[in-house]
């Protein structure tokens, strides 16, 4: 089992975070939770902070993670802080239409270029961040809009229209732009899929199933939220890579149809560029299977029956 970490995780308290942390807990690691809602977790500490101030982004990445720690003896810089081995930063306004568009593009962007810097000045050398599926475009498009082609995959050219998606591409310009200012350090950006709680296997996935042309948007693909938090510990435990873009999405699509059917039915006019496997996820995991080991253990047909 590789050594445990330190890991600063912001928005811990949220959809995501609140499955990622345990799963990071049972890989022996330890986490503090920073968000402005707390984290009903009994070993884990939230602290508060309003990570568009950079002075308490800075000060929150060199904290205590919790209030045992003033018994640690001091360290050579007078204090018994030690440092992070990793940040994973979850932390944003989750869509359009929770705050006006400025906001939503003033917080989500200043708050992960706040967040790499000073992740990167304090000598953090792993920074996780959370883009997100709608990078590619069509998820908050107005009116129906096409893919540029499938698989989706991590070289596309994105170019969505909406506020959130491109707040979410210039946090991974940002990442991009830090790992080259500051060498040996790894960034690495999630394109996290639609996101799904053990819970909502019953309350939304059927419904997924059997209506297939209200997924387009998602690209007929999901992240459990469970087997988000083992992609965390991977992206944690690979050293060396720089900056990575990966889509992070369950393996097969949301259809009980083969996905070349799904495609030609509801994505007539868009082009197949490789052949894919038969109930392939059309936003593409293929990468983070093949370079860090990803095997989703969270299928949905486990949990649901149509």
């Amino acid at each position: 089992m590789a050594a445990p970490k330190r890991i600063v995780f912001t928005g811990g308290s949220g959809k995501a975070g609140r499955h990622c942390i345990p799963y990071l807990l049972s890989k022996g690691h330890s986490v503090l939770n920073v968000d402005l809602a707390p984290l009903p977790h009994p070993t884990v500490h939230t602290l508060k902070a309003d990570l568009t101030d950079s002075g308490q982004v800075f000060n929150a990445l060199s904290s205590h993670f919790h209030l045992s720690h003033y018994e640690n003896p001091r360290g050579p810089g007078g204090v018994g802080v030690e440092k992070p081995d990793a940040l994973i930063h979850f932390a944003a306004y989750a869509r359009n239409l929770l705050v006006p568009d400025s906001e939503c593009f003033r917080g989500n962007v200043l708050s992960t270029y706040n967040v790499i810097e000073a992740a990167c000045k304090l000598g953090i050398k792993k920074i996780i961040i959370a883009s997100s599926e709608t990078t590619y475009g069509v998820c908050f498009a107005q009116g129906d809009a096409d893919y540029h082609a499938f698989p989706l995959e991590e070289d596309y050219d994105n170019d969505p229209e909406d506020t959130y998606a491109t707040s979410k591409l210039c946090g991974e310009r940002c990442a991009r732009s830090f790992a080259r200012r500051f060498p040996g350090v790894d960034i690495y950006a999630l394109r996290i899929g639609n996101v799904i709680e053990p819970h909502e296997y019953e309350t939304l996935f059927p419904e997924f199933v059997k209506k297939p042309e209200t997924r387009k948007r998602n690209a007929w693909s999901y992240i459990d939220a469970r087997d988000l938090g083992q992609i965390c510990d991977l992206c944690v435990q690979k050293d060396g890579l720089g900056f990575q873009v990966f889509n992070a999405t369950n393996s097969r699509i949301t259809t009980e149809d083969p996905t070349a059917t799904v495609l030609r039915k509801y994505a007539p006019d868009t082009p197949v560029k490789r052949d894919m496997g038969e109930y392939e996820a059309p936003l593409s995991n293929r990468k983070i299977r093949e370079v860090l080991g990803f095997r989703d253990e969270h299928d949905w047909k486990k949990y649901v029956n149509v």
